[in-house]
Formats: structure tokens, C-alpha cells, sequence
């Protein structure tokens, strides 16, 4: 490799390194208490169900959430997948928001393992309510496929972290029951719902048949998601989790930083909501963006950047240019998310770095 070459690696290497990393919470690197952890985590072969850190996070999940049992699993959309085929027959539709993770990013696998399709329903904010469900709902016909599952999403992310409120969950789900159909909850990041109206997340998610939620994002765990509901579920969900290659061995190494994650995690979770307000509030006073403040209810907020004139693959493309990580969900809205990795100085900077480019373009424009 020649001097500039080796230098220009250098560079890009040390760009990345300072980085003002926006893109997801995903992107959280594990504490070196949860690396030591990890380093000393007693393990045996999980799918023996031999590994004792693994069987205490599992038992402690299922004890935070009020259930009887919890699965491990290696992503959020596996625990998702798992639930669907655990509560539906080929052929029947699963009930979903419209911008809903299942229905968009989980590669149509609802459809491929589980035989099901999604049929949709826009909903403002992304919450889901009973009147939204009962227009979609189907029973025995011979001309439609019949509803067989109610999918929710809280926090909803591409509605830009909104919350469904405790009421109109617990409404859903109870109409749902007295339909014959059951509740899957996507909690992906449902421990920021519950900081934000500040309830236990057993409470917030009692009523869903099943819910899964993931270490991995804001609770800061580099890998894990769990779906927890009763034992008699899980112990089938263990099934297809095998057929879906989940058979992770000594898992425990990962399930010592999960619990780590699950105990402290939760706790860190209000900065964040501090900082995306704050970043928000920032966002909104430059021109060419429009976003609301006041709608900003967690760690995920999404503008509008169609007055700036750029498209956000361009924005995001300069952006990281200047140290700065986002993405674009489509040709006019740009995602940004907070998490613990960001700190509220690095939230002041990246919006100089917004506004800068921002006002350049508009001095060119």
C-alpha cells in the first residue's frame, strides 16, 4: 500500500471513529462491564437448554414482563416471526400498521414461513386503535382470507418513536380477545414507551398473547432480542427457532451482556429522550426543515427536509462528510435516533454541522 493510500485509510478509519453516529440504536457498543462480562460468562450448549447465563436471562426476562417464559433469540425479527407462525395458519392475514417493521423490514417472511399476509392500515402516529383494527378484521368467508393475528408496534419506528397509549393498547387487545384472534406486540424498543409514561413494562404489555423486545438497541447489548408470553408458546417457539438456524450453542457469552443490558439499560433511557427532544428543538429552527418539537416523544425523530432543496440521500451524504451519520427513509424524510452512545454535546454538533450545510445550500440555491 503506498503513503497516500495508507494515509487516506487512516483518515476515513478516524472519521468513522468520531463520528456522530445517528443512524440507529443499533449501532450502541458494549460497556466494558458487559465485555467483562462476557470474558467470564458461565456457559453450556443452549439448545440442551445447558446454558445457565442464558437460562437466567430468559428467567428474568419473563420476570420483568409478568410471563411465564421467555425465548432468546439473536434479532428482533426472528422473536417477530416466531410469534407470527406460533399464532397463525397459512393462508390467513396478520393486521399491521402500515409502516409497521413486520410489514416492511422483515423481509416478507411472514409470508414465506409462516404462509400469511399482512394486511395494512395506516394510522396516524402509527398507533393502532380498536375502530382501525375492527374496519380490517375478517372472519370465515369463501371469497377472503380470514384475520388470524393483530400485530402492534410500541415504540412505532418509522412513525418516528411514537407511543401507543396504555388505554388504547389494552383496548385493542381486549376486543381482539373477544374476537377469538390474538395480540403480538413488536416491543423492539418498548422499554422507551414505558420510561416516557413512566410505567413497568409489564403493566404497559400485559394484555399482548406475546411480546418481543431487544437488548440490542437502546438498552445497549450488541446482539439479543427476547420473546417472552406462556411456557407452552416458548417451549413451541424453541421449535422454530431451531428451523430458523437460532440454535446458538453457548449463547451465554451474548446473554452475560443481556442481562447487564435488561437491569441497567432502562435506566439510561430518559437522556436519551432528553437528547432527541434537544435535537429536535434544534432540527426545527433551521431553515428549509420542518419537524415538531412537541411530537417528538422518545429517541427516534424524523423530519422533513424537502425546503432544503436536497433529497436525503444527498443530505446524508454530506453529512457523513463532516463526521456526521444519518439516514434517509425516503427521497424527503430523514431519521435521525439518539441513544447512550450520543452524548448531548454531540447531538450541539451535529446540528452546527446540519445548519451549516443547510444554509450553504440555501446561500447557493
Amino acid at each position: 500500500m503506498d503513503t497516500s493510500a495508507a494515509e487516506s485509510e487512516v483518515k476515513a478509519s478516524t472519521q468513522t471513529a468520531l463520528a456522530v453516529d445517528l443512524r440507529s440504536d443499533t449501532v450502541t457498543k458494549p460497556s466494558p462491564e458487559m465485555r467483562r462480562a462476557m470474558f467470564e460468562a458461565e456457559v453450556g450448549d443452549d439448545v440442551y437448554g445447558e446454558d445457565p447465563t442464558l437460562n437466567r436471562l430468559e428467567k428474568r426476562a419473563a420476570e420483568v414482563f409478568g410471563r411465564e417464559a421467555a425465548l432468546f433469540v439473536p434479532s428482533g425479527t426472528m422473536g417477530n416471526q416466531i410469534a407470527i407462525k406460533l399464532h397463525t395458519h397459512h393462508g390467513q392475514e396478520v393486521i399491521c400498521e402500515e409502516r409497521g417493521h413486520v410489514f416492511n423490514y422483515e423481509m416478507a417472511m411472514m409470508a414465506h414461513f409462516s404462509g400469511v399476509v399482512p394486511r395494512t392500515v395506516w394510522a396516524e402516529d402509527g398507533v393502532l386503535t380498536w375502530e382501525h383494527v375492527k374496519s380490517k378484521l375478517k372472519t370465515k368467508s369463501y371469497h377472503a382470507a380470514k384475520t388470524g393475528l393483530i400485530s402492534l408496534e410500541n415504540t412505532h419506528n418509522m412513525a418516528g418513536g411514537t407511543i401507543t397509549p396504555l388505554a388504547v393498547f389494552d383496548e385493542v387487545c381486549d376486543n381482539t380477545h373477544e374476537a377469538g384472534l390474538l395480540v403480538h406486540l413488536d416491543g423492539a424498543r418498548v422499554f422507551n414507551a414505558a420510561v416516557a409514561l413512566g410505567l413497568p413494562v409489564a403493566q404497559l404489555t400485559a394484555k399482548a398473547d406475546t411480546v418481543m423486545f431487544c437488548l440490542s438497541k437502546g438498552l445497549g447489548a450488541p446482539v439479543g432480542s427476547l420473546l417472552a408470553g406462556s411456557a407452552e408458546l416458548m417451549d413451541r417457539g424453541r421449535i422454530y427457532r431451531k428451523a430458523l438456524g437460532g440454535g446458538m450453542r453457548q449463547a451465554g457469552i451474548l446473554a452475560a451482556a443481556g442481562l447487564i443490558a435488561l437491569e441497567q439499560g432502562p435506566q439510561k433511557l430518559k437522556q436519551d429522550h432528553a437528547n432527541a427532544r434537544f435535537l429536535a428543538e434544534g432540527l426545527a429552527q433551521i431553515p428549509g426543515i420542518k419537524i415538531h418539537p412537541s411530537n417528538v416523544q422518545t429517541n427516534i425523530l424524523i423530519c422533513d427536509i424537502s425546503g432544503t432543496g436536497m433529497t436525503s440521500t444527498e443530505l446524508s451524504r454530506r453529512l457523513a462528510e463532516h463526521g456526521v451519520l444519518a439516514n434517509g427513509v425516503s427521497p424527503q424524510l430523514i431519521r435521525f435516533v439518539t441513544h447512550l452512545d450520543v452524548s448531548r454535546e454531540q447531538c450541539a454538533q451535529a446540528l452546527e454541522v446540519i445548519a451549516s450545510i443547510c444554509g450553504a445550500r440555501a446561500q447557493r440555491a
